[in-house]
């Protein structure tokens, strides 16, 4: 980190991802986006290829890849748009992409989800929620350190939400082996874990020039809702603003991913958790915006890397 003061920026809860980066070129610069063949990982990779990076999509589905490719493309200009194959929860999938990548990586934009799915666990145990969320993310990020470090003053984007603010990280039993089951307690401990990485891996990779960042885009009605229903949507909502909290666009959801991933306003920047294009304010009791302080928490993040490690290597 910089510095402890917020951080503000001219950007807000309106503005669209090709606002904040107007004006900024990154020619030159390398960019994976995890999901982004839908919702605003489509949004997020139309912008760095607006700004002239080479932007990767890393999805699970290779037919929805080469038709969002095609789209940014058409709408860009820029050429530079690829696919690769990527399911986060199959870790021999995380580790074809990371050891097929060659050369620098500037940008890792960890944007992939599943939110509130039925109970589901992956062949080695673990809550489909969690290992998607998270471990596949972190496997691909440090699998991929070698060219992120590479690349020099690197940005890894951990795409959270305000779920974090349902569960911190209960160690004693993350795959909900003991407890009942209950699919916005998953994805609310494996959105905690999003930010919880950011910190840890700031840390860890401050001295590689990497730094990492968490963030909520805000509500925006995409595919990642595939198992929420309207009614639960709408209840969602007016428990997080008396039935006025607002939706965005995708175009506006991406803003706050873009910041992170390329404005130079947060150049040197990292360990911290945005939303609206701001650093968040710590989170008040009975409202839904702001973080957690257990999601920042260091202790929290060291023990959740060293956890996180062990499962990875089993």
């Amino acid at each position: 980190m910089t510095d402890s003061r917020r951080i503000t920026t001219p950007f807000s809860f309106a503005s669209t991802a090709a606002e904040v980066l107007d004006g900024v070129d990154l020619a030159g610069r390398r960019a994976i986006v995890t999901g982004g063949a839908s919702g605003i990982g489509i949004e997020t990779a139309r912008a760095l290829a607006g700004a002239g990076a080479e932007v990767t999509l890393a999805v699970r589905n290779r037919e929805a890849g080469e038709r969002t490719a095609e789209d940014v493309i058409a709408t860009t200009g820029n050429k530079q748009v690829l696919v690769a194959d990527l399911d986060l929860a199959d870790r021999a999938s995380v580790q074809a992409l990371t050891e097929a990548w060659d050369g620098p990586l500037h940008i890792l934009v960890g944007n992939a989800g599943v939110m509130a799915s039925p109970e589901a666990h992956t062949p080695e145990g673990w809550e489909l929620q969690f290992a998607t969320n998270h471990l596949g993310h972190f496997a691909l990020a440090t699998g991929l350190h070698g060219a992120l470090a590479a690349a020099g003053g690197a940005r890894v984007v951990s795409v959270s939400s305000s779920a974090h603010l349902r569960s911190p990280i209960v160690f004693e039993d993350i795959h909900f082996r003991e407890r009942p089951y209950e699919a916005w307690s998953a994805y609310g401990q494996s959105k905690t874990a999003n930010v919880l990485f950011a910190v840890e891996a700031t840390r860890r990779w401050a001295g590689d020039g990497i730094t990492v960042n968490a963030l909520m885009p805000g509500a925006i009605r995409t595919n990642l809702q595939r198992y929420v229903s309207d009614e639960e949507i709408e209840r969602a909502r007016a428990r997080a603003g008396g039935g006025g909290a607002r939706w965005k666009t995708p175009e506006q959801g991406a803003a706050t991913s873009v910041l992170v991933a390329a404005s130079p306003l947060l150049d040197g920047v990292g360990g911290r958790y945005f939303e609206d294009c701001a650093e968040a304010e710590p989170n008040r009791p009975g409202t839904r915006t702001g973080v957690a302080p257990y999601a920042l928490d260091p202790e929290a993040a060291e023990r959740l890397w060293q956890v996180t490690a062990e499962m990875l290597a089993a």
